[in-house]
């Protein structure tokens, strides 16, 4: 009798241990951001942006230079001109500056749109590859391996190649 409830309580036991192992899920990693910066269309929307960067940065280069220009003009011509036109001009050296400095800020927000619209259909685009690549193995869960992320994977399958694949490159 005492043989069967051991045979019985291993069984179980047996039986519990392998559902246990069966309901764990599968997890693998993927550096995204390796992966994003991989990505054709990642380089040319990071030149695209360069270029607007560029053109915004010699946009504003011009005008604090017409600003500093100015600046040293009234600067030399000050002593032989009134008070009044030497407030008339500081107050306009100051507005340049205040709309250089507004130019600044606007060029800043429109690069940060331009980025978003740039890169969420190319995040889009690799989330799908992950996701199809994930599922056609069988995966759970996939997390991140960013060095430096909130989970640091030691072990378990990396994707990296395999949605590179996907996406063709």
């Amino acid at each position: 009798m005492k043989q069967v409830k051991k045979i019985a309580v291993a069984l179980v036991l047996f039986v519990a241990a392998t559902n246990f192992a069966n309901a764990q899920s599968k997890v693998a990693h993927i550096d995204v951001q390796k992966l994003l910066s991989e990505m054709p269309e990642m380089k040319a929307a990071e030149s695209e942006l360069k270029k607007l960067s560029e053109t915004y940065q010699a946009d504003i280069q011009g005008a604090m230079t017409e600003l500093r220009n100015k600046f040293t003009q009234y600067n030399t011509e000050a002593p032989n001109m009134s008070k009044e036109e030497n407030d008339k001009r500081a107050a306009e050296l100051q507005g340049q500056e205040k709309t250089i400095g507004e130019a600044q800020q606007k060029a800043q927000q429109e690069i940060q749109g331009k980025q978003a619209e740039l890169f969420a259909p190319i995040s889009a685009r690799a989330k799908a590859a992950i996701d199809k690549v994930a599922a056609a193995q069988g995966f759970d869960y996939v997390i991140d391996a960013q060095a430096g992320g909130p989970v640091i994977v030691a072990k378990g399958k990396d994707l990296l190649a395999e949605v590179k694949q996907e996406l063709g490159f």
